[in-house]
């Protein structure tokens, strides 16, 4: 970048929303996990129009561009790992429509996902998508990685509800994808390759997300089991009964000890493994689909399970699930939280290996995570100034990896490739598809000026 350029930019959103200051960088230098990589800019847009421009200027010079949200990414896909400058799309977070006859939320990327979340529940509405940081994230972002959630056993991930896109292409020309009706096969299904592409083949302007009625009945219960194993075998068993649970999450005893050091919730500390069960729907459905899934979880060794007896207990229990990452951050100065993901019958095994890889390496993991579908999250609790403890979490996390893959699983359930698992990709994706991938980056973005160096080792 030179002066040029900036002035360029300036003459676009003007001189307030260019940030060129060491103070204003730093703060978008990071995301929720990776070391600095600090923009040489940041512009803050205000509509499509100048994103347009923005883009269109970037590709003219040969800049890179790296669109960001609320930087709450795990695995450095908003940071400027290329340099270049940062396209900070949260001012664009207007919540357009709530369209309640068509069951469509329309959108601008920077809205919140909880503000969304708020919003279509006080209509009676629901849109199902609830990432760990959905008090943070912005929408756009959640679809730029195709963001999961607590509920994604039952209600699938960000991906199930888009239905309609309008974005800025990297060379700079408007697109629309996807359609606002519930069946459209007309031409390639760009909506769903743009989600989830991390911000490498466009930007997003306008979202539009599909709804459902929201559930008038819900419970949640905790139970208690010596081993994270056991707990696994629970979950197949209650998947086995044609019990589909709106929530299914795992925690183990590293990571349930850092929760209630943290928020002192009487979680039980003494358990090998907790799973946290929530069921939704019709009031007859709730209370036999619970009982059942009680019963379900005592036959795989589960003591001590507890029903919420109402909203506070039941928020009580998923305060304790929410909080997982955070607790376990204060536990030692560095954490590395990764996403392996392996078929629902898989998971004793990944569970089990985790642990194995765990002790052989001499290092604290403690994992939590999506149980219902397979994802989870080991942490790995270590001191980056600790080089040779380090040297071994890295090979840690090549063998965690390497065990999902064997397993039929994938490098990433939910957190998406940035940077940090590129060099893993090409493993799960073989020659053929990278090439394919590659060809589209190149065809879309023939000067590589948005989001150099993620996806793409």
């Amino acid at each position: 970048m030179n002066e040029q350029f900036i002035w360029k930019l300036r003459k676009v959103v003007g001189t307030q929303f260019v940030l060129l200051s060491a103070e204003d960088l730093i703060c978008y230098g990071y995301d929720a996990q990776h070391v600095e990589h600090r923009p040489e800019a940041v512009v803050r847009p205000a509509n499509a129009d100048e994103v347009q421009e923005i883009i269109r200027l970037a590709n003219e010079d040969g800049v890179a561009c790296t669109p960001r949200g609320a930087g709450t990414g795990l695995s450095g896909g908003s940071v400027a790992s290329h340099g270049g400058f940062i396209l900070d799309l949260c001012r664009m977070n207007r919540l357009l429509d709530i369209d309640r006859e068509n069951l469509l939320a329309t959108v601008e990327p920077g809205v919140v996902t909880a503000d969304l979340h708020k919003a279509v529940e006080a209509v009676g509405l629901m849109y199902p998508p609830d990432p760990g940081s959905m008090k943070v994230s912005t929408i756009g972002g959640n679809v730029a990685e195709n963001a999961g959630g607590l509920r994604a056993i039952k209600y699938g991930v960000t991906k199930d509800y888009i239905m309609a896109l309008e974005g800025v292409s990297p060379t700079g020309e408007f697109f629309t994808a996807g359609a606002r009706t519930m069946k459209s096969v007309s031409g390639y299904d760009l909506a769903r390759l743009m989600c989830g592409s991390e911000g490498t083949l466009g930007v997003f302007t306008k979202i539009v997300l599909k709804l459902i009625p929201l559930p008038k009945h819900r419970r949640s219960a905790l139970a208690s089991f010596p081993t994270m194993e056991d707990a696994a075998r629970a979950v197949s068993g209650i998947i086995s009964a044609g019990i589909m649970p709106a929530t299914l999450e795992i925690m183990d005893n590293v990571t349930v000890k850092a929760v209630e050091e943290f928020k002192g919730l009487g979680l039980p500390t003494d358990a090998g493994a907790l799973l946290l069960l929530e069921v939704d729907g019709a009031q007859s459905q709730v209370e036999e689909e619970s009982s059942q899934a009680a019963e379900i979880m005592k036959e795989h060794k589960a003591s001590n399970v507890q029903v919420a007896a109402d909203a506070d207990e039941r928020d009580r229990i998923w305060e304790g699930r929410r909080a997982a990452l955070a607790a376990l951050t204060r536990v030692r100065p560095t954490t590395v939280l990764e996403d392996a993901t392996v078929p629902r019958s898989a998971l004793a095994e990944m569970v089990h290996a985790v642990n194995e890889i765990a002790e052989r390496h001499s290092l604290m993991i403690g994992t939590f995570g999506h149980a219902g579908d397979g994802n989870l999250h080991p942490t790995i609790l270590t001191d980056e100034r600790d080089h040779e403890e380090m040297a071994r979490v890295e090979q840690a996390i090549d063998e965690i990896f390497e065990v999902a893959l064997k397993l039929g699983g994938t490098v990433s359930g939910e957190h998406g490739i940035g940077f940090s698992k590129a060099r893993y990709l090409p493993a799960e994706m073989g020659e053929g598809r990278m090439n394919m991938m590659r060809a589209i980056k190149i065809a879309l973005d023939p000067k590589g000026i948005l989001n150099p160096g993620k996806v793409f080792e």
